[in-house]
């Protein structure tokens, strides 16, 4: 077989990159450890399959549009656990911190008729503090994560018990809150929605790799790029197909369709997160404290700074949680970020691909392991399993999922790779 070779700027010959060799490279990386999301997405197909044949209802656009707005507070939660788990850290309050947000949001709304765009604001302020607290404890002071998250997970569930005076419900009547996991976007919207951000993906591709081209720089595979607008294309407007049909009962009493208005808002905070952590100087940080403190410290990095301010990302997106959770049930109780909520959080970024032992993960393993977390609970809900059967059987994916990544860790320093 022949290869192409090209020069860069710096007058180095290497050799062209072609769709092949990025398979080939990609197959390399599989078997020397490198697994990423690769097992989540099989799992996830796989799951989804088994629950399909047995519900046909489980494929219906209707328990399709549920998954998101199900699964929206584990993966909004799961997604801030992500930048505290790059960090070989743990935080075990993230499930009553959003608890104690929502409850923040949901006080100020009904008990003192604040307006909306004032009180979420201020549940997402009052996390950005629990954050920088919880931080400031642990990378200053010097005590564990485990430890200082441990006693905040108690102390939240005190303080949610004593802002809702004991344990009352507080429902909230504020129409804009409860869309935000309750509504959809119109359908034209929905559509428009779709397309554009397809082509604003396929922009940014081309524009990279002109912008490459223009400093003598290597440059992907049109066949790579390719494939990559065409998956995502696939993947959006094949769903957009779906949550665009009618999923209402009886449609002549209340229509039901269009995208849920929480699939774009995960969707910019994807964007968002994934650039933080891919481009920029302080993702590059995250991932460098969380590879080797020491070797990051000596390289001048501000370890400190980068601790404390994954904690206040990890309670910021705890509070959005807290938020779309008090939305969807339009009301806030004691329970609210408790129950079950910080273990499938905390599974959910596992499942995903990211490394319980730091320096490994993405923002996409939250929203992937999510999917998985709501699979799961939704599949066999409809299948009339227990609450008991269910934790049983998640705790397992959760089980097999940490011991592929414990493997694949042995696998990639065999291979040399880490």
């Amino acid at each position: 077989m022949t290869t192409q070779t090209t020069t860069t700027a710096g007058g180095v010959t290497v050799v062209k990159p072609t769709l092949a060799g990025h398979l080939h490279d990609y197959w390399g990386r599989v078997r020397g450890g490198d697994l990423g999301s690769l097992p989540a997405v099989l799992g996830l197909v796989v799951l989804s399959l088994i629950f399909g044949v047995a519900r046909e209802t489980f494929f219906s656009p209707l328990n399709f549009a549920n998954l998101f707005t199900q699964g929206a507070q584990v993966i909004f939660i799961a997604m801030g656990l992500i930048f505290v788990l790059l960090l070989g850290e743990i935080d075990l309050s993230a499930g009553f911190a959003s608890g104690v947000c929502g409850a923040v949001m949901a006080i100020l709304l009904t008990n003192h008729g604040v307006a909306w765009y004032v009180a979420i604001p201020v549940a997402l302020l009052t996390g950005v503090v629990i954050g920088l607290a919880l931080g400031v404890l642990i990378a200053k002071v010097g005590i564990p994560s485990f430890v200082v998250t441990l006693a905040a997970f108690l102390g939240f569930q005190g303080l949610l018990l004593v802002l809702l005076g004991g344990g009352i419900n507080i429902s909230i009547r504020d129409e804009f809150v409860i869309s935000l996991n309750n509504n959809n976007i119109p359908v034209l919207w929905s559509w428009i929605l779709a397309i554009g951000s397809v082509a604003g993906y396929a922009f940014l591709q081309f524009s990279r790799i002109r912008a490459r081209a223009a400093r003598g720089l290597v440059t992907d595979p049109l066949g790579v790029v390719a494939l990559r607008i065409g998956g995502l294309a696939v993947l959006v407007l094949a769903t957009t197909a779906v949550l665009t049909q009618e999923r209402a009962v009886n449609p002549a009493i209340n229509s039901l369709k269009g995208v849920p208005i929480v699939v774009p808002i995960i969707a910019a905070f994807l964007i968002f997160w994934t650039f933080v952590l891919g481009r920029t100087t302080y993702g590059r940080h995250v991932y460098a404290v969380g590879g080797n403190q020491e070797a990051a410290r000596r390289a001048g990095i501000p370890v400190d700074r980068i601790r404390i301010s994954v904690f206040a990302i990890g309670s910021f997106m705890a509070a959005i949680g807290g938020i779309m959770a008090v939305s969807r049930a339009s009301s806030v109780d004691p329970n609210t970020g408790g129950s079950n909520i910080l273990l499938y959080s905390v599974g959910a970024a596992v499942i995903g691909g990211t490394s319980l032992f730091g320096g490994k993960g993405k923002v996409i393993n939250a929203v992937i392991g999510g999917a998985v977390i709501a699979v799961i609970d939704n599949g066999m809900g409809l299948m009339g399993f227990s609450s008991g059967q269910k934790f049983i059987f998640t705790g397992l994916i959760l089980l097999v999922a940490a011991s592929v990544d414990a493997l694949a860790r042995r696998r990639a320093a065999g291979a040399g790779t880490r």
